[in-house]
C-alpha cells in the first residue's frame, strides 16, 4: 500500500496541470490561517484522516488539525517550485502523541503522526517519481534518513522525534534542494507538489497533529 503514497500522488499530479509560480522572496503554499484548503486536493490510502480547522490558543490563529484513527489519507497541492530560486521549505507543526514500540523502517511501522513532503514527478504516470518526506518520528532520532520500506523512490527524514517537544509548536526551515541531493544523490532543481499527511494505518493506532503555514523562501 505504501508504495502508492508517492506514486499515487504523482499519478494525480501527472494527470492534471501543475501551476508554475513566479519566484519572489517567498511563495505561500498554504493559507490555513484563513481557513482555506481550496488549493489542496485529497488522496486516501486507507480510510480517511480527518482534516479540519481549529483555533490554536498558543498562537491565536487558525491551523489545520489532523486526526488519524487507523487511517491514512493526505492533502496535496500541485505546484511547481524552482528550487534554484526558492530552495528553503518552511513550516510549523505540533504533535500530541507518538507511536510507542513501532519500527518505522518496517512496513508494519511505517506510520507518522505528522509528515510534510514533496514530490518530484517523473516517468509515465509518475511511475519513476521521487518523494522526500519530512516526518515526526516515534523511535528514530532526529536527523535520521532512510528509504521507505515500500520503495527506494521515497525517503523518510526524521526532523523531530519522540516526546520531548510534544504539545509544542515546532518551526522548521530546510534547504530542500540540499536535502534532496543527500537523499537521492542528484541535484534536483524543481518539485511538482507539496503534501502533508497524518497516518496510523499500518499499526492501527491513533494520532493527532496540527499544521501551521507552509511556504518556500529564498533564504
Amino acid at each position: 500500500m505504501r508504495l502508492g503514497i508517492a506514486l499515487s500522488f504523482a499519478g494525480l499530479i501527472f494527470a492534471g496541470t501543475v501551476p508554475t509560480v513566479a519566484a519572489g522572496d517567498a511563495i505561500a503554499i498554504s493559507r490555513f490561517s484563513d481557513g482555506a484548503l481550496n488549493a489542496w486536493e485529497s488522496r486516501s490510502f486507507k480510510g480517511e484522516t480527518s482534516y479540519t480547522f481549529a483555533i490554536d490558543p498558543e498562537i491565536n490563529s487558525a491551523v489545520l488539525k489532523a486526526v488519524a484513527d487507523a487511517s491514512a489519507s493526505g492533502r496535496f497541492r500541485k505546484i511547481k517550485i524552482d528550487l534554484s530560486k526558492t530552495p528553503f521549505l518552511n513550516w510549523s507543526w505540533k504533535v500530541t502523541n507518538i507511536f510507542p514500540g513501532i519500527d518505522e523502517r518496517t512496513k508494519a511501522g511505517d506510520d507518522f503522526p505528522a509528515r510534510i513532503y514533496v514530490v518530484v514527478e517523473r516517468g509515465i504516470l509518475g511511475t519513476s517519481s521521487l518523494s522526500l518526506n519530512y516526518v515526526w518520528a516515534s523511535q528514530h532520532p532526529a536527523g535520521s534518513l532512510w528509504p521507505s520500506p515500500f520503495t527506494k523512490q521515497v525517503h523518510l527524514f526524521a526532523i523531530d522525534s519522540g516526546t520531548q517537544t510534544l504539545n509544542k509548536w515546532v518551526r522548521h526551515k530546510r534547504d530542500l534542494r540540499a536535502d534532496l541531493k543527500r537523499a537521492f544523490r542528484e541535484d534536483i532543481s524543481e518539485i511538482d507538489a507539496v503534501a502533508l499527511m497524518t497516518d496510523a494505518d499500518n499499526h492501527g493506532g491513533r494520532a493527532e497533529a496540527f499544521y501551521g503555514e507552509i511556504w518556500f523562501s529564498t533564504e
